[in-house]
Parts: structure tokens; sequence; C-alpha cells
């Protein structure tokens, strides 16, 4: 390569995401003042890329159901997104960068708000394992291409400045003052041409108002759209498949799972719809699969069965053999008693209870092995405590003197579980 030609430097790739994320700040979406739910933040997504808000409302209520980063979304546009009317959001208010029509101790509230919700996100939700950051980062992402697919439409308009500068100016202020006819002094102390004063200005003085800008062209029609029908096919191809992989014997395509699937499929649907302005209609459909979801998640479903019964269970064994292999109850309390039973005895069993409380009684001597679980409630596991909602185990192993051996394993649903010396 000769010495007079140069080589053109190639861009680098992050250029142009810094300038999306620029022009994603001075161009961000405004919270409306009518029309909005809570703060106007969905709105003022909807409106600036064209898409329906109760899209990006669904969209938060998910996150925030499967994720718990919703609020914490939801609560940074409400802090970062000026009101309409306001040329700053409410945190640039706070730090003096111009005046916003929240309040300065609101402001503060907000931010307050933030520190659980950002615990929440970044640590796992109690429904989800540490999905949190994983969601919360693909919804940074799909805002960005968002903004760079349609930012160009719906930009937004600041308000004008609350004071006009000035109309006119002294063109000389060193001018030598000038006299009157009869040589007396003149007050004005410069020669009238020295004014820079506007003309033909019909408000006396202060130049022309610029002409508003014109009225926003209107949204075009709404075309149909395909996408709803398209999407509700392959959902329900996709239930079906999974009932059928379960009805198999397949054990991974349980009742949980084929709802899950068929959700994604549903959530796919409603991302691509909102670019296109369509399938609305599935909206109808991933509330209540998002509610079932939801349901099949948290509620312990496996601890009711019509085998187990309804009622009370009280049970007080002599003899080892008088010991079931398992103590089950759909709802109502379970007590078993295993102080009465013959010194040096083993014994196993299982206590399994839908809704209520179990309690057991081991005799004082015993070395007991014993894994107590709930999933809402509180464990008192000789001496061993925990509580909450969740998933919460207790599982050790209790020296003893006599020599007898207790295998026991109690697991509850709902309500407290109860394991002690009698």
């Amino acid at each position: 390569m000769s010495g007079s030609e140069t080589q053109t430097p190639k861009p680098s790739p992050m250029a142009g995401f810094e300038e999306t994320v620029k022009d994603f700040w001075r161009s961000r979406p405004v919270r409306p003042a009518h029309g909005r739910k809570v703060a106007g933040v969905a709105a003022a997504i909807g409106n600036r890329y064209g898409i329906d808000p109760i899209v990006i409302r669904v969209a938060l209520v998910a996150a925030t159901v499967f994720g718990g980063f919703g609020v914490f979304v939801y609560l940074l546009g409400w802090l970062f997104l000026p009101q309409e009317g306001d040329r700053v959001s409410a945190a640039e208010g706070l730090i003096g960068r111009g005046r916003s029509s929240i309040s300065s101790a609101f402001t503060v509230l907000l931010i307050v708000l933030l520190f659980p919700g950002l615990t929440w996100t970044f640590s796992g939700g109690w429904l989800t394992d540490g999905t949190g950051l994983i969601g919360f980062a693909l919804m940074a992402v799909a805002l960005y291409l968002l903004h760079r697919n349609r930012g160009q439409f719906n930009r937004p308009v600041m308000p004008a400045p609350a004071y006009p500068t000035a109309a006119f100016s002294m063109s000389s202020a060193s001018a030598p003052a000038a006299t009157a006819a009869d040589g007396s002094w003149d007050p004005l102390s410069a020669d009238p041409a020295a004014w820079d004063l506007p003309t033909g200005s019909p408000s006396g003085g202060l130049p022309p108002q610029s002409p508003p800008p014109p009225p926003a062209s209107p949204m075009p029609r709404r075309r149909k759209s395909k996408i709803g029908g398209a999407t509700f096919g392959i959902a329900l191809l996709v239930a079906g498949a999974g009932v059928v992989l379960n009805l198999d014997g397949q054990s991974w395509f349980t009742v949980q799972h084929v709802v899950g699937l068929t959700l994604a499929v549903v959530g796919i649907g409603l991302v691509a719809g909102s670019f296109v302005r369509g399938g609305r209609g599935l909206i109808g459909l991933a509330v209540p699969l998002a509610i079932a979801g939801m349901a099949l998640t948290t509620i312990p479903f496996e601890n009711f069965s019509a085998q187990g019964g309804l009622g009370d269970l009280k049970a007080t064994p002599y003899q080892a053999s008088e010991v079931r292999p398992e103590y089950h109850r759909s709802a109502g309390d379970i007590d078993i008693d295993l102080t009465k039973l013959p010194a040096g005895t083993p014994v196993t069993t299982k206590i399994t209870n839908g809704a209520g409380n179990s309690t057991v009684i081991v005799p004082q001597g015993a070395e007991v092995a014993v894994i107590c679980e709930t999933e809402a409630g509180d464990i008192d596991c000789l001496g061993q405590n925990s509580s909450g909602v969740g998933l919460d185990t207790v599982d050790f192993t209790s020296p003893g003197t006599t020599g007898q051996k207790i295998v026991l394993q109690v697991k509850n649903g709902v309500g407290n579980v109860e394991v002690r010396r009698g």
C-alpha cells in the first residue's frame, strides 16, 4: 500500500448501541396526564412506540408475578420518564436539572421503594429462583430493540421555555450621547439610530411568535393481523402435544410444564403482535393461563387427593404392626402419638397433609431421623425451627439412649408441623 493511501477506520460496533441509548434518553416516552391507570408508564411506552398500552401492562404484571422485576421497572419509569407538561423527570428535578410537577418528598419515597424491588429482582422472587436478573435483562433488551426499530415514530415535543428571550438589544454601549435640537442633554443618552428595534411587529416590539407545530397525523387504521389466529393455533398444538406426552408416560410434561409452554407461545405472539398492532385477543388467553400457572406452581396439589379424606386424624398405636406406612389427609389436623410403642421397636412412617396442622409425639429416648416440610407455615421439629412461605425443610437426626430408631417424614401443604418428645 502506497504512502498516499489512507485506510478508513471501521466504526466501532458499540457506536450504534451508544447512539441508540442516547437517542432513547433524548426522546424518551412522556407519561400522559390522562388515560393512565397509575403513573402512566405503560401508556407512555405504548403511545411512544405505537403499541397498545394493554400489552405493556400485561407484560409488567407477568414480569411481577414470574420474575419479581415488573414493579422495579415501573418505579424506574415513574422516576425517569417526564410527565406531560414537564421538561424534566422527577429524578432530574430532585437534583436541580429543572422543575418537575412531582414533589421532592414523593420522589424520595419512590427512590426508597426501589431498594426492596431491587433486592427482590436480583435475588429471585418467591416463585422463582434467581430468574429476576435474567428477566430484567431480557426486558431491557426488548426496550432497546423496540426503540431501534420504532424510535422514529411519535417523538415527543418538549414544552417551550417559560420566559421568552429579549426582543431588542443596544447596538453600541459606548455610543456618544445625543443632544436635542436646542442643544440640551438628551435623557436617552443614545442616538435613536443605535436602537435595534424590530419593525413591522403587530405585538408592539415583541418578535412574531413561531407558528404552532402541525397537528400529528392520525394513526393509520389498524389492519387485521393474522398473528392472533396463528398464535392460538400453535398454542393449541403445543398444549395438545404436551397432554399426549404426559399420558404416554413422559414425566417431564406435567400440567405445570404444559401450561408454561403454552403461556410462552402466547407471550411470543403478544410480543410479535405488538409490532404490527395485532393479536389483542391473545390477552384473554394469556391472563387465565398466567393465573393457572401461578396457582399450579404455588399450591401443592399433590398433597390433596380423594383418598386422603377430610377431617382430623388421631392415632395412638401400641404395636409396631399398628403403625401405618403413611397417614394422609387432604384437609384437617393429624395427631400421631408414638410414645406407647414397646421400647426398642423400630418404626418408619410418613405423614402427608394438604391443609392443616400435623403433630407427632415420639418417645423420650428414641433416636429419631426426621424430615419436616411445609409450603406455608411454621416448623418446630425437635427444637429445629423454620417458618415462612415457600418450601421449608428441616432434615436431621436426633440421637437417643434406648436404641429405638424412628424414621419419620412429615410433609404439609399449608399448616404447621410439630415433632416433639413425649
